[in-house]
């Protein structure tokens, strides 16, 4: 058993962590950079397959997928007006991609899963056991973020993109391929940043950020966030990028209760 320095923001130098895992203390058990290198290809052939049996899977409802996903986009167009192709290869790409998609979707908690396994090796023992927290948090959130994206931020985004294109001089006829691609960068874009909250969860776990902190620098967060969502958003509209910077706000707001849940609480002293 030995003691180890672990100080933290706002937390005395003096904190020690006991750590109980002979494994913590065998310099023998690190790797070497060629095997860090073999380890994330095993990983990375991981998540491909994952990839390919979720899109295995997804193909089986790809009309449903399909739909589901081009069906409030096709409502939302001016009357008369429709997506069209213009390539023969195109919409059978499309198809492809949408399938890829729901496959990302479908192996996401694996792939988190396979993530945390290669960052594994580097933590101590006490920081191991939250694995599984992290693959349900990360895929919460990420799932949470991206329904956000699919039901709010990207339908109002196109709504003003339909809005502003069609007009007495010009029939909005949009290509169905830039479509979907401006689709998938919006789902994945709020999926990763309502990570945040995940972040910040194992930060301040670890000693690492404080609530205190976060509130004390949230004016830098601010600017730092609309820089961000001027930068990230679809369009240069002002709306795009309030619809982007208005939940990174309430994430933010979010992260600093959790890091003030979950901190490290000082043993009382005893009388």
């Amino acid at each position: 058993m030995a003691l180890v320095p672990f100080p933290s923001p706002g937390r005395p130098d003096d904190d020690r962590i006991e750590l109980t895992d002979p494994e913590d203390l065998n310099d023998d058990s690190r790797m070497s950079f060629l095997e860090h290198l073999d380890e994330l290809r095993k990983r990375l052939i991981r998540c491909v397959i994952g990839i390919v049996v979720g899109v295995m899977l997804s193909f089986a409802f790809i009309d449903r997928i399909f739909a589901f996903v081009l069906q409030p986009l096709y409502e939302r167009l001016p009357q008369g007006s429709t997506f069209i192709t213009t390539e023969g290869p195109e919409y059978f790409m499309l198809y492809l991609k949408v399938g890829l998609l729901a496959g990302l979707f479908v192996a996401m908690p694996y792939i988190l899963w396979q993530l945390w396994l290669f960052v594994a090796p580097g933590l101590y023992a006490h920081e191991k056991r939250y694995a599984i927290p992290f693959v349900i948090m990360a895929s919460t959130f990420f799932f949470g973020g991206s329904a956000f994206a699919h039901y709010l931020a990207f339908p109002w985004t196109w709504q003003f993109f339909v809005d502003f294109s069609h007009s007495e001089f010009v029939a909005f006829m949009p290509k169905i391929g830039p479509t979907f691609s401006l689709y998938v960068k919006v789902l994945l874009g709020f999926g990763v940043i309502f990570q945040m909250p995940t972040l910040v969860f194992f930060l301040a776990r670890m000693g690492m950020v404080t609530a205190g902190f976060l509130f004390k620098n949230t004016k830098y967060a601010v600017l730092i966030i609309f820089i961000l969502a001027a930068v990230l958003s679809p369009g240069g509209d002002i709306t795009s990028q309030v619809l982007m910077a208005g939940p990174m706000l309430v994430l933010y707001a979010l992260s600093i209760a959790v890091a003030w849940a979950v901190a490290p609480r000082k043993p009382r002293e005893t009388a």
